[in-house]
């Protein structure tokens, strides 16, 4: 395989959210996400373990609603794994096991950050990283996938304001 078949994506979104109400948010996606954007989440099934913790498996099923945001029907359904959680730094590690993404890339890996800005309540800074091997090379850059979670992240922090 090719070097340029390797990628990195990284992204830093700075919300309003406080960090520690932003993260809680984000560690119950499972239930979150379905019913705060049902126009992107179908729904998020746990398959092993509790949704949270290493090891466990979600199937993400996303909305005919995502096609429109992305622009393509790439990715409908996904399965991931957590591979790390740190919550003291508000840190976790999911890599995509199966499902459409890996049509297009042999690997999926990313790690998701919320850091505190400034004093308890003045915001948080979201960064999102992200490792991917592609198929082959006429496969594109995954930039519709950050894209799609810049929106998603600029979505929770509004619900999160809301809540």
């Amino acid at each position: 395989m090719a070097p340029s078949d390797v990628g990195k994506l990284h992204v830093e979104v700075e919300v309003k959210s406080p960090a520690d109400k932003f993260w809680v948010s984000l560690r119950d996606s499972t239930e979150v996400f379905p019913k705060a954007f049902p126009h992107d989440y179908k729904s998020i099934d746990v398959l092993e373990g509790d949704g949270k913790a290493v090891g466990s498996v979600r199937l993400i099923t996303y909305s005919e609603g995502i096609y429109e945001c992305i622009g393509s029907p790439i990715v409908k359904v996904s399965k991931e794994t957590i591979d790390m959680v740190d919550e003291a730094n508000k840190a976790v590690a999911y890599q995509v096991i199966d499902g459409d993404l890996l049509k297009y890339y042999q690997s999926f890996r990313c790690i998701l950050t919320v850091i505190p800005k400034g004093a308890e309540g003045e915001g948080s800074l979201v960064k999102w990283s992200c490792e991917y091997e592609k198929a082959h090379e006429q496969v594109p850059e995954p930039s519709i996938i950050k894209d799609f979670a810049v929106k998603n992240f600029k979505e929770l922090d509004d619900y999160v304001l809301a809540h």
